[in-house]
């Protein structure tokens, strides 16, 4: 699923897999749910953040 994706992925990316609007992905990293860091101002995200947070909440665990 997210082969298409460089190690390390922006907000836009984020939501684009996630399908989920710009607030909620903001949201999600700011409260720590999905790990995040800030280079700057633009977030970074690692892939395998993004792997373990759908780990976690996946509907079929």
């Amino acid at each position: 699923m997210l082969e298409q994706y460089g190690d390390v992925i922006s907000v836009k990316e984020l939501c684009k897999i996630l399908k989920i609007g710009r607030n909620r992905a903001y949201e999600l990293l700011q409260t720590n749910q999905i790990k995040g860091f800030q280079m700057g101002r633009p977030w970074k995200i690692p892939k395998i953040a993004i792997e373990e947070y759908l780990k976690i909440n996946s509907t079929f665990n």
